[in-house]
């Protein structure tokens, strides 16, 4: 057993390092970005938060925001886990693995932006049972820090062992693999729910008291991680030879409609709720929308996300341009800009302006979060970067064990691999 995932990992590990000029551009443009943004945290180490724009009247911000989106990224891998694995719905159990490795990705993310937030990372170790004092189950936090590690867990284990399975010809045990694809369905749910529930909890910040909050989070998840799916999946077709059938881009842009559909009413339950009652917490979404007073709010932003989801909506609603690759290519970065800010400065910083005394800071987002968050990106994109050159490979059958029990030749191609699908 060991002698043979010691062989899979060095396999694994020779194809990962091999590549055209493209690829090693991309790899060492990825690592430029880490060192960047590794180098950025280190002053900050330093320094102390004091170098990002957050101050006591907001003390979440660009770093917080990013997580929250990344979450509702991690969890869209159910988009193509229930379709695949619950209706077994072939076009889409072909391509089930590539929305698995996403979720890995977005979860290293999301615990690099919360690590980068936290003012004293020497005491994280608070947070983890036995060593620790998690407060378990009365803090939320532990609650989250539970789910995500074991949303990573259960993913990792999975595609891990479909990629083992296949290196050696054998076909995944389905009683291995089905449980806990069936685990992580609400799994997922339960990441973003937690998350959800770290804002709405707080009595005190009535922008996010709600309960509507949760349900929110989970429509907007369903929208732009499948938007982000979408692109890759075109992207992989085109440079990877993967035979992605037609028919499972549409089905996952049909249900991208229902969820933006279902986000917007939300949306809109939500600014009924606070404009109808006019109560004294409507200063939240008044500064989001309109600004209070002197202080001009978040409107570009604000406005630029609604606009940009309605927009989404209306092209992937139209089977026309919903099966038209430009208007879906176009209506999947729309939707991904009007998330993006619904989920980080829309959702953020409005409730947290006013803050519990009246005061209204503005909120602005430094160079140095800027450049600190990209060095997180590049870490999750060299993430997945490493695991779909090999998990790709490995489906399509060129990268297997050699009956000798030597390491395989990276990149070569065996008879029957022409034509093979991505899943396992």
């Amino acid at each position: 057993m060991f002698k043979h995932l010691l062989q899979f990992l060095t396999g694994a590990a020779r194809y990962a390092l091999k590549g055209g000029p493209t690829y090693y551009a991309w790899i060492a443009f990825l690592l430029c970005l880490i060192g960047y943004g590794g180098w950025g945290y280190a002053h900050q180490y330093q320094e102390g938060l004091i170098l990002t724009g957050m101050r006591d009247q907001v003390m979440w911000g660009f770093y917080i925001g990013n997580f929250t989106f990344m979450v509702g990224v991690a969890a869209a891998a159910v988009v193509l886990v229930i379709p695949a694995y619950v209706y077994h719905w072939g076009p889409i159990y072909e391509i089930a693995i590539i929305g698995e490795l996403l979720a890995i990705a977005a979860i290293i993310m999301c615990l690099g932006f919360v690590s980068v937030d936290v003012g004293r990372p020497d005491r994280v170790f608070h947070l983890m049972p036995i060593i620790g004092s998690p407060n378990f189950p009365r803090s939320l936090l532990s609650w989250d820090v539970m789910v995500l590690n074991m949303y990573l867990v259960l993913n990792v284990t999975i595609v891990s062992h479909m990629l083992y399975s296949a290196f050696f010809g054998r076909k995944p045990n389905a009683n291995i693999v089905v449980p806990l694809v069936l685990l992580s369905i609400p799994a997922a749910v339960s990441i973003h729910t937690v998350t959800a529930f770290l804002y709405s909890g707080l009595a005190g910040r009535p922008y996010w008291n709600a309960s509507i909050l949760a349900p929110r989070f989970l429509a907007s998840a369903f929208c732009s991680g499948p938007a982000i799916i979408l692109i890759l999946l075109q992207i992989l077709r085109k440079t990877a030879g993967l035979q992605i059938k037609n028919e499972a881009i549409w089905k996952i842009a049909e249900l991208m409609a229902y969820a933006i559909a279902l986000n917007l009413f939300f949306l809109v339950a939500e600014v009924f709720k606070e404009f109808y009652s006019d109560t004294h917490h409507l200063i939240h979404t008044e500064y989001l929308f309109f600004g209070v007073g002197e202080a001009r709010g978040l409107g570009l932003y604000a406005w630029t996300s609604v606009i940009s989801t309605v927009i989404a909506l209306v092209l992937f609603i139209v089977p026309a341009t919903r099966k038209n690759f430009f208007t879906l290519n176009v209506g999947c970065v729309l939707l991904y800009i009007g998330v993006y800010i619904e989920k980080g400065i829309g959702l953020v910083i409005p409730g947290l302006t006013p803050d519990t005394l009246g005061e209204i800071y503005a909120y602005t987002p430094t160079a140095h979060e800027v450049q600190v968050a990209a060095g997180i990106f590049g870490m999750g994109f060299l993430a997945f970067t490493v695991m779909i050159k090999v998990a790709i490979p490995v489906a399509l059958g060129k990268l297997v064990a050699k009956p000798d029990g030597s390491a395989p030749t990276a990149g070569a191609d065996t008879d029957d691999a022409h034509g093979a699908h991505v899943g396992a």
